[in-house]
């Protein structure tokens, strides 16, 4: 099937599609800074140039978008209908390179975690999920010590 747009306005409508800087990332930023964590953005030398990057715990946050990343059981990661070779061979493409980034910066000694789009609607639970992930366990209490 063919494009209903031609390939200009297929092109500005494309630029429009931002890789960095997303509304769910901004909403996770907002949210570790609340929390009071510090972070760097989209390091170059890392594979997969991750979103967050908070070296103190020697993690690596994507914010992912669930239909870009292909979210597994998200209504969001449906699959166009029109044009499928095309969208099935690009989204294919965009989960094994998320696959290969994770798993390279695993074998450098990091600790990846994904944040999908869909759930920096509830910035509790995020909240949550986040403060279990990056706060070390707390020490058993000294008690009876003097």
């Amino acid at each position: 099937m063919t494009d209903v747009f031609d390939k200009s306005q297929r092109s500005r409508i494309m630029a429009k599609v931002r890789s960095k800087n997303t509304t769910p990332e901004i909403v996770v930023r907002s949210l570790l800074h609340r929390l009071g964590f510090r972070f760097r953005l989209h390091r170059k030398d890392l594979p997969g140039k991750p979103d967050i990057i908070l070296p103190k715990y020697k993690t690596a946050i994507f914010v992912h978008g669930c239909f870009w990343h292909q979210h597994p059981g998200c209504k969001a990661a449906h699959r166009p209908t029109s044009n499928t070779d095309y969208w099935n061979r690009k989204l294919d493409r965009n989960m094994v390179r998320d696959d290969n980034n994770i798993a390279h910066l695993e074998y450098a000694g990091w600790r990846v975690v994904v944040i999908w789009e869909c759930e920096t609607r509830d910035i509790e639970e995020l909240s949550r999920r986040l403060s279990a992930l990056l706060r070390p366990p707390s020490k058993p209490s000294r008690s009876g010590e003097s």
